[in-house]
């Protein structure tokens, strides 16, 4: 079959004949029709991810055929489109993932292929209402995002969201998910234009990150004062910006942050957190529960992934690059054969 592998740090993927795998006991083989990229994949070409073993099949998120049962599995499942859940083994403890916890494209091989093997409790249904290419845009940033903004921030229909970031696949789904639940949410971008974007679906305003004062701006819009507006914030930037969320935040605001693209959080200001009674949640990924939950929110609200651009998968690299450069809104897709 063809794939994506990646062979060496600092080079190119590159697109290969590979064996077909075979399913084994409680397994099945996935003809993959699409797979989506996520900043992980682009860590792992540049040696920025623990326990990088070469070569490679990259990927995590992924949507397809099951063509093959292995022993012990419903055969039913044969013929039945579905989505993959990329986290595996999490474990009996919802707080806080098992040592066994793995995602798929490192170490275990990934979706940029034609075909996949994975155990079958990690199969769900693919929503009626979505293409492959919407369905593969799923997995790991719709969990991410659940598991920050429902379990772990506990959403509540009245609540008022800013999520930071937005154009980037988990803050997407964070900001669709919290307009189907009723909150009014806002958002933070260093593009205007992703702004706009991101208010036509369904945000009620934002402001750019990169004004020296976007806080103080954020709360001339929202009309929130000296103590702050936000009952709910999704964070993925960390780094130093990251103190100024106390000061938009509203007293007992709750935190949830999953990322550090912007560096190591500094001068924060003990007396603002424990005063204001703030929360903060570290938090990424998501049991089977929540994935199940998640699927079944997208399926029942019709919600539609933002897909930016789709590439076949002898593309992957040129993929690659484009989430390297960091210009995209919304999911970038492989379309495979």
């Amino acid at each position: 079959m063809k794939a994506i592998q990646i062979t060496e740090i600092h080079k190119p993927v590159r697109y290969v004949d590979i064996d077909t795998p075979v399913a084994g006991p409680g397994e099945v083989i996935v003809q993959l029709k699409a797979a989506a990229l996520n900043h992980r994949d682009v860590f792992i070409t540049k040696g920025l991810y623990p326990g990088i073993n070469l070569p490679i099949t990259p990927g995590s998120d992924g949507a397809g055929i099951v063509v093959e049962t292995g022993e012990g599995v419903d055969l039913a499942w044969r013929g039945q489109e579905v989505v993959i859940n990329c986290g595996h083994n999490w474990g009996d403890n919802p707080k806080f993932y098992s040592p066994l916890f793995k995602i798929l494209g490192m170490p275990d091989s990934g979706t940029y292929a034609g075909y996949i093997r994975v155990a079958a409790n990690y199969l769900y249904r693919k929503p009626a209402h979505l293409s492959f290419l919407e369905a593969a845009a799923i997995p790991l940033a719709g969990l991410t995002a659940w598991r920050a903004l429902i379990t772990r921030a506990g959403l509540q229909r009245n609540d008022k969201v800013l999520i930071t970031g937005i154009g980037a696949g988990t803050a997407l789904f964070a900001l669709q998910f919290a307009v189907a639940h009723g909150a009014e949410v806002w958002v933070t971008s260093g593009a205007d234009e992703k702004i706009q974007k991101a208010i036509g679906l369904g945000a009620k305003g934002g402001v750019n990150y990169k004004e020296a004062d976007w806080h103080r701006s954020l709360m001339t819009q929202t009309g929130g004062g000296k103590m702050g507006y936000f009952t709910v914030i999704i964070d993925s930037a960390g780094g130093p910006g990251f103190a100024k969320l106390f000061d938009v935040a509203a007293p007992g605001c709750r935190i949830a942050n999953f990322g550090g693209t912007t560096g190591n959080i500094t001068d924060l200001v003990p007396s603002k957190l424990f005063f204001k009674q703030l929360d903060i949640y570290g938090t990424t990924m998501g049991t089977d529960a929540e994935f199940a939950a998640m699927i079944n929110f997208v399926d029942e609200q019709g919600i539609k992934p933002v897909v930016d651009e789709v590439f076949p998968l002898a593309d992957a690299q040129k993929a690659l690059d484009r989430m390297d450069a960091g210009q995209q809104f919304g999911k970038i897709v492989l379309q495979i054969d």
